[in-house]
């Protein structure tokens, strides 16, 4: 009897386990934290939406404002909406259900494009930290090929890296939180882990590195344009701080980017080195939700910053208010066609900067140099002294 009791226990099925909380499978926040993240996700969809969709609208309408270099705030824009319509809708419809309802493919897809769109922007931000630099530092400036050109360039170069998952290079799957998807951080295998660590390197680390030394160079020829106090004309000071504004206003929308996204690619590293127990559903859900953020960002600091932006928003909310202070503007202001005098500083061969700088705008270059200077023969005074000349000439 033993035995056959022991038979009988061993041929009874086994009760099963309680069921592991899988992402997608159930609530993993509570009903009004689930309320409060769709709303939230919401208000960042429609103003990512609307005020995108806002600088597109300004960029066709006005033509002051096709320029090359607002050729890559309209791409940040683009990117920035795309994120808006598809990667917030997915969020936000599974906010709602408490759960993620979609399939497989359509986490996918809520991978690819979320990281599609994040890298077009943060390639742009860096193609457009090198346009500063060549030209502020080299005098050297783009046109519309240039622009054309490094667009296809960075659209290509994200394309590659958010493709590969789908080849078979790491995956797209359910985040920890289950309300969107993104590479597979988790996976210990190395040809996964092989391509997160070259993701990093290609799409933060790079082109942070990239930025960081464009920027560099920046502030230093402004300091060195700052010894040059004997300024002859208006022209050339307002030009030289219509420079230093667009340097300012690309640096804050850098900063800003980074900020948003910073934290997200520091939870998502500490899944891939084996540091998830840290990482619990609520720690990753605000990151992720602050990098989404970020798509209302710049067209604040577009508007708020850039003079031409504000005015074409004004004058497209009121056309009769601008127009006169178009037509105002427009006017030629008298002196407006003297030419522009060389700037001449008065710094003996041994005072003279030790690195050549240069500061270029859409009309004239400033050259500081210690290499192509000019001797000029200043009649005004009795002794004949070897200066440095600031040349001032037409591009």
């Amino acid at each position: 009897m033993p035995a056959e009791n022991s038979t009988n226990a061993s041929s009874r099925p086994e009760p099963a386990a309680p069921e592991q909380e899988v992402p997608g499978e159930r609530p993993l926040f509570s009903a009004g934290t689930y309320e409060l993240l769709a709303l939230l996700v919401a208000t960042i969809g429609m103003l990512g939406l609307c005020n995108n969709l806002l600088v597109l609208v300004l960029y066709y309408k006005f033509k002051r404002l096709r320029t090359p270099t607002n050729l890559f705030l309209v791409n940040i824009s683009l990117s920035d909406l795309l994120v808006s319509v598809f990667g917030v809708s997915l969020t936000f419809m599974s906010c709602l259900r408490s759960r993620w309802v979609w399939d497989a493919a359509g986490c996918v897809w809520d991978g690819f494009s979320s990281s599609l769109f994040g890298i077009v922007s943060i390639m742009t931000l860096t193609a457009l930290a090198y346009e500063r630099y060549i030209r502020v530092v080299h005098a050297k400036v783009i046109d519309f090929s240039w622009s054309w050109r490094a667009i296809t360039y960075i659209w290509l170069y994200s394309l590659a890296w958010t493709g590969a998952p789908l080849l078979g290079w790491n995956r797209y799957t359910l985040e920890i939180h289950g309300l969107g998807c993104s590479v597979d951080w988790k996976s210990k295998d190395p040809n996964d882990t092989s391509f997160v660590l070259l993701f990093f390197l290609g799409c933060l680390v790079a082109p942070v590195g990239i930025m960081a030394y464009c920027y560099g160079h920046i502030l230093h020829a402004v300091r060195m344009l700052r010894c040059v106090e004997d300024f002859q004309t208006v022209q050339v000071v307002k030009l030289l701080r219509y420079e230093k504004k667009v340097a300012k206003m690309c640096f804050l929308m850098i900063s800003t980017f980074l900020i948003c996204w910073m934290p997200y690619a520091v939870v998502s590293l500490l899944i891939t080195y084996g540091y998830s127990n840290l990482v619990t559903p609520t720690v990753a859900i605000i990151p992720s939700f602050f990098a989404k953020s970020s798509t209302a960002y710049n067209p604040v600091i577009y508007i708020f910053m850039s003079r031409k932006f504000r005015r074409c928003l004004l004058q497209l909310l009121c056309f009769r208010l601008m127009r006169f202070q178009r037509t105002m503007k427009e006017t030629p202001a008298t002196g407006s066609d003297k030419p522009i005098r060389p700037i001449v500083m008065s710094q003996k061969a041994g005072d003279r900067p030790k690195k050549k700088v240069t500061f270029s705008s859409s009309s004239v270059i400033f050259i500081i140099t210690s290499d192509d200077t000019e001797q000029i023969d200043d009649s005004s005074k009795h002794n004949e002294t070897k200066v440095n000349v600031i040349q001032v000439k037409p591009l």
